[in-house]
């Protein structure tokens, strides 16, 4: 394997990285993308690694952006691939117009990965992007190793991660609607049926000729099948319940917040700030799979819930967007997406396209967004200053200090819905849980003690301002002045 050649374009020429304006040969060669390689650096590490990691080489083709972006692009296949608890070797790319259709990288440079995979010992070759079945069978014949593609590895990441009993279903949704299509088989189990009735000489076969009947790779295709029937019967019912706790947080009229944003990007950990969730928190891609809700309260005393989702990723599998649709629609249905960004990552708008395409795929995109641009500790002052000058409405935090979580708490509370009909009424002393109600469902403006009861003005929603409707007196619907607020001041909470 050569390494990467320098081109150095005629006197005069401009030369741009993103035209493809190369030498045929350094077009199409392999080039190696340093500092991917995660080998034991110290002998002693190997006590803690009780199995054998595979050892892996990645391969990417470039077809569009520059060169920095193909290598970001495989600098997180990286890190999806340790996640998965793989051990990287080497990083490949290749420049090409589109993936070769046959062997994902072209023909004559897939005896080059063969010959990175032979030195450096590898036993997996893990591709940046999603393979066809016969991309598949041709790069593993060629290279004599298994070889995954991007999408089976976010499978298998997801796989390792799913906890509750709904995010285990929707894995496996997923993984068998990718496997499905891909089914393989070697000798006598690819052998196929032979019809016909013994008669005449068609190809059809005749006695002596006819098949075994269902082949073992037919018997696992109708087993997936109905596996997939069954999952999806599971899933439609746990949606069913989702759907229940949604609408009685909608007859409660209770404002819904929806955390949502990249793979690690530290979603979890500014739920934790924001509410003390204490949601499990790692420093790994997709550490959060089953979504978290939690109860928070405004500092004028109305009710709120903040969800924890899945995190995206660019190129995220459809597969996934489907199984985890019921999941995602927490987020499609929210009064307000809080949109974490990572301000350490190299390429945080690729990170911000990549999750409005997502939010997008489930209707999200209508919703009003509030950008947050996490881990500012830890992210150079040059970088924050770039980012500000991009997003000057965004809230920049560190979930980690706490910096900035305050004033994302005044924002997402000034962004919230406010109950729509204003009432005054007088509340009868014995109607104590008629008080409580409004002062958790609605805003309260001022309040007052009278002979025969509480004087409420507020804000509520149409269904609790019915319920008001009866204690409703012509003073209380007077729009003049309210009487003097008793001493214990205006009886908001705060």
């Amino acid at each position: 394997m050569r390494e990467q050649e320098t081109f150095l374009p005629d006197e005069g020429d401009e030369f741009d990285a993103t035209t493809g304006e190369f030498e045929l040969s350094e077009r199409q060669a392999l080039r190696r993308v340093p500092g991917l390689s995660t080998e034991l650096t110290d002998i002693t590490e190997v006590e803690y690694r009780q199995l054998r990691l595979e050892r892996v080489v990645l391969v990417g083709v470039w077809t569009e952006g520059s060169q920095q972006d193909a290598e970001n692009s495989l600098v997180e296949l990286a890190a999806l691939a340790e996640t998965a608890g793989s051990q990287v070797l080497e990083g490949l790319i290749q420049r090409r117009q589109r993936p070769d259709p046959a062997t994902y990288v072209g023909r004559g440079k897939v005896d080059d990965l063969g010959a990175a995979v032979l030195a450096s010992g590898a036993d997996t070759v893990i591709c940046d992007g999603e393979l066809s079945p016969s991309q598949l069978r041709n790069l593993e014949q060629r290279t004599k190793v298994k070889v995954v593609d991007r999408t089976a590895l976010i499978l298998d990441i997801f796989a390792q991660h799913a906890k509750s009993r709904e995010g285990k279903a929707q894995v496996e949704l997923a993984q068998l609607e990718y496997l499905l299509p891909r089914l393989r088989g070697w000798g006598e189990t690819l052998s196929r049926q032979s019809g016909g009735s013994g008669r005449g000489g068609g190809a059809g076969g005749g006695v002596g000729l006819r098949g075994p009947g269902e082949t073992k790779l037919e018997t696992d295709r109708r087993r997936i099948r109905h596996r997939i029937a069954r999952l999806r019967r599971e899933i439609k019912g746990m949606r069913t319940v989702r759907q229940t706790k949604r609408a009685r947080r909608y007859r409660n009229e209770v404002p819904a917040v929806a955390i949502a944003g990249y793979t690690n990007a530290g979603k979890s950990s500014l739920l934790n700030q924001l509410t003390g969730a204490g949601v499990l928190v790692e420093n790994a891609l997709f550490a959060t799979l089953d979504p978290t809700i939690r109860k928070a309260t405004t500092s004028d005393g109305r009710n709120f819930t903040f969800s924890d989702t899945v995190g995206f990723v660019r190129h995220l599998p459809h597969q996934i967007v489907e199984a985890f649709r019921s999941t995602l629609e927490e987020v499609a249905e929210a009064d307000l997406v809080v949109h974490v960004v990572d301000g350490t990552h190299p390429d945080p708008e690729e990170q911000v396209r990549a999750v409005r395409a997502v939010l997008a795929e489930v209707g999200a995109d209508r919703l009003p967004e509030l950008l947050v641009v996490n881990k500012t500790d830890a992210a150079g002052e040059e970088t924050l200053l770039r980012l500000k000058r991009l997003w000057p409405e965004a809230i920049f935090v560190s979930a980690h200090s706490g910096y900035g979580v305050d004033d994302l708490r005044r924002s997402v509370e000034a962004r919230l819905p406010r109950p729509a009909v204003e009432v005054r009424a007088v509340l009868p002393y014995d109607r104590g849980d008629l008080v409580a109600r409004v002062y958790q469902q609605g805003e309260v403006l001022s309040t007052a003690h009278l002979p025969e009861g509480t004087l409420l003005h507020v804000r509520v929603g149409a269904a609790l301002a019915a319920e008001l409707a009866p204690f409703q007196s012509i003073e209380a619907t007077d729009p003049g002045p309210m009487p003097a607020p008793a001493a214990a001041g205006s009886g908001a909470r705060s």
